[in-house]
């Protein structure tokens, strides 16, 4: 088995998703984490790649965030749609950066993912509210690739 293969068991992902809809019931924003071995390129410009071939760039909002994690490679990225970044701060996802880094650290890798997901979800929910109108537009499961 590969490190992908091993990285989350089936149950840590059952939990990652829970958090994903957790994270998305306040927000109109789209979460989704992905997973990969490694990636010769650098990892900013492959996590937009990700993002452009999950069609994570097709939501209403412009709103979608990748959270991308190269796990043989040990770098993680999270990527956020155009429409964030119209409304936030250059630094916004440093601080939901630090939380996961300070669980990567550790070893800690589902608890890394679920505060990252649910950091981004609070932070979303501050320029993307959760409206009743508001559907569900991408998977909340973990992709492969």
């Amino acid at each position: 088995m590969s490190e992908v293969e091993d990285f989350l068991s089936k149950e840590d992902e059952k939990v990652i998703v829970e958090a994903i809809r957790k994270a998305e019931k306040t927000t109109s924003g789209e979460i989704r984490v992905h997973l990969e071995p490694t990636t010769d390129e650098d990892p900013l410009k492959h996590a937009a790649d990700v993002f452009h071939e999950l069609g994570m760039d097709q939501t209403e909002a412009r709103n979608g965030v990748l959270i991308y994690i190269a796990v043989e490679a040990h770098k993680f990225v999270i990527y956020g749609d155009k429409g964030i970044y119209e409304k936030v701060p250059h630094d916004f996802w440093d601080s939901t950066r630090d939380e996961m880094q300070l669980y990567f650290r550790n070893g800690h890798f589902r608890e890394g993912i679920i505060a990252g997901v649910l950091h981004a979800g609070e932070q979303l929910q501050k320029y993307f509210p959760w409206d009743r109108n508001d559907a569900n537009e991408l998977s909340d499961e973990v992709s492969r690739g």
